[in-house]
């Protein structure tokens, strides 16, 4: 990584990585890679990502940018006049990131593996790696990326990924990051495995008590499971969701897509979308425009943020409305979003 253009070198690496699991070991491998340095870590979400990665480029910080990626074009028309040729701030692994900044110099994006694993494996290819201490401490953290990349992408050979997502929303992702960055082992203490155990158990027992409240509706032929705030601590949504949507049930085997939706501190709305058929990307890059509502994520996983204004309501018939243009436009009959928008507010 070379030094930031536009602005006098800070010598500061200011690394901004998101919240879950797979950014939280991001964020400790760019700690684990640069710790001879000062080193700023600033664990956000798609809200933030753009602000912090401007502040940072402006101040001369070496930016380090981890599992996000930019939500606004004039953040990426700016990216492109700061930065350097050759250097990579970006490393992740979203379509939606390719389908937003494209096959820039600037950014590293492979979505067959997980943010903190494109990260690591970058590292440990370069030239650094070999010629320094890097990759040895680098290499240190190999198995708890394994442990985020299976988590991150449902591959589901290693149940420690529950465990170590329980942590997270335990502790807290700076709780989290704190104990990776002291120690890099994937290897759970007595005390942590004990407690992450019985943080699971508890929370089988909240998505028992949660399923009562769900609001199954249909448009076409899908089926949305809708299910509002105050049920569910947000970590709990990659888990819960896919309860759902693996449900043997009849009614639950009918499930196309769920959406959790928690209110967050600022009264904004923060709605978790999981699916099998890539419906939550879908629906993502429908209902998002840039100005009122963000999101990202995957093809089956992804995230939308509602402003205050929205109530559960009205963010249940959004998403309706997505799913339903979904169905028109497979159809090809030309039913755009905005008309079924104008339809549900009638």
């Amino acid at each position: 990584m070379s030094a930031t253009g536009g602005a006098v070198n800070s010598g500061l690496i200011n690394v901004i990585s998101h919240t879950d699991l797979d950014g939280v070991v991001a964020a400790a491998v760019a700690w684990h890679a640069n710790q001879a340095v000062p080193v700023k870590i600033s664990l956000t979400g798609y809200g933030e990502v753009d602000n912090l990665i401007l502040e940072g480029l402006r101040r001369g910080d070496q930016v380090v940018t981890l599992d996000l990626y930019p939500q606004f074009q004039n953040t990426v028309d700016e990216i492109d006049k700061i930065v350097r040729e050759g250097e990579t701030i970006i490393f992740d692994h979203h379509q939606s990131s390719l389908d937003k900044i494209g096959r820039r110099s600037w950014a590293a994006v492979d979505t067959s593996r997980c943010a903190a694993s494109v990260y690591w494996h970058w590292l440990m290819e370069s030239d650094d790696a070999a010629a320094c201490s890097l990759g040895k401490n680098v290499e240190a953290l190999r198995d708890i990326v394994t442990v985020a990349n299976d988590r991150d992408l449902w591959i589901n050979e290693n149940p420690n990924g529950r465990l170590w997502q329980a942590m997270v929303t335990m502790c807290g992702e700076h709780g989290v990051f704190a104990r990776l960055a002291s120690n890099p082992s994937a290897v759970m203490t007595k005390a942590e495995r004990e407690l992450a155990v019985r943080f699971t158990a508890a929370q089988e027992e909240r998505f028992k008590r949660a399923r009562d409240s769900i609001v199954f509706s249909r448009t076409s032929d899908k089926e949305l499971a809708f299910l509002g705030d105050g049920h569910l601590e947000f970590g709990d949504a990659s888990d819960f969701c896919g309860s759902i949507l693996d449900d043997p049930k009849e009614k639950m085997g009918s499930v196309a897509m769920v959406a959790l939706a928690f209110r967050r501190p600022s009264r904004a709305w923060a709605v978790s979308l999981r699916s099998r058929n890539g419906l939550a990307g879908s629906v993502t890059s429908l209902l998002k425009d840039g100005r009122n509502i963000r999101g990202g994520g995957h093809d089956n996983a992804a995230a939308l943020y509602f402003p205050a204004s929205y109530n559960e309501k009205s963010i249940r018939e959004s998403i309706l409305a997505a799913l339903a243009a979904k169905a028109e436009s497979s159809a090809g009959t030309g039913v755009t979003l905005g008309d079924l928008l104008k339809n549900s507010a009638r």
